[in-house]
């Protein structure tokens, strides 16, 4: 079936594949908010669950899907063994540099406002939430649209098929967290949307790199991606599971989802 995936898509213009992905992998998070419309909230230990299974289907995808890739298109580039870990490190430390700039330097005050009788306090800590994860989907997307580099539609499906899996729960986590501030759920459901066109974007742009899969610049990109997902791995997700003494469901969903998108990375990579 895989196959004949994979080979229905062959022929077909690369960029045009890795942005319909990118779109689908933003429309799943929609998908995920929709019970919001029926479920008013979920328990906090499965919330804890369904971010760090998220975390370790982007930490797999980020050493499986971006990085490993980058070094061995960094390794056809050259005869060195060590200028391919040097570009895929310093690319990593850009991209996890850029986006510690952007987390200190945005301002969320200016994003706080909602329903009468919620503390400012509470609405503020929801929105660092949200905020956050919006601000992890453009890593996210990235990746999905880097990751048909090359026309490697295998490992771009693998991406996109592991990324998409953990946008549903994120939808709804994010669609409860704000309901359970007193927005209503058509407001829920708005800004989960917002927050999976992030996605989209970025996997738009991520998408604009294909055309530079045999150049040097690919492994930068690739390490780039990896780089900003890590960083959103350690200092958003892993702090906000690890608190309130859920450990336990928080490194079991952890596992569950990394071991789920490296099984995917390793079955679709058919090419």
């Amino acid at each position: 079936m895989l196959e004949s995936l994979i080979a229905s898509l062959e022929g077909a213009p690369t960029f045009r594949i890795a942005v319909v992905a990118a779109i689908i992998a933003g429309l799943a998070t929609c998908l995920g908010a929709v019970p919001v419309f029926f479920v008013r909230r979920i328990s906090r230990r499965w919330q804890v669950a369904l971010l760090s299974f998220g975390a370790g289907v982007m930490l797999a995808a980020a050493f499986f899907s971006l990085l490993a890739p980058g070094l061995e298109i960094a390794g056809e580039l050259t005869e060195s063994r060590i200028v391919p870990p040097l570009w895929l490190a310093a690319a990593l430390m850009l991209g996890a540099g850029l986006f510690f700039l952007a987390d200190h330097c945005l301002s969320y005050e200016n994003f706080i406002s909602g329903p009468a009788g919620v503390s400012r306090k509470a609405l503020r800590r929801v929105w660092l939430f949200v905020i956050a994860i919006a601000i992890h989907n453009l890593p996210e997307g990235l990746s999905v649209g880097i990751g048909f580099a090359g026309d490697s539609l295998g490992n771009g499906l693998a991406i996109t098929a592991g990324i998409s899996a953990q946008n549903i729960p994120e939808g709804l986590i994010v669609a409860v967290v704000l309901v359970s501030v007193n927005y209503t759920r058509l407001q829920a459901f708005g800004v989960v949307a917002v927050t999976g066109l992030v996605m989209s974007v970025g996997g738009i742009l991520g998408a604009a790199f294909i055309t530079l899969a045999d150049s040097p610049l690919m492994p930068w990109a690739l390490g780039f991606a990896a780089g900003a997902m890590i960083y959103v791995i350690i200092d958003e997700i892993i702090p906000q599971t690890h608190r309130n003494g859920y450990r336990t469901p928080a490194n079991l969903g952890f596992i569950i989802g990394f071991i789920l998108m490296m099984f995917l990375d390793l079955a679709l990579d058919l090419d």
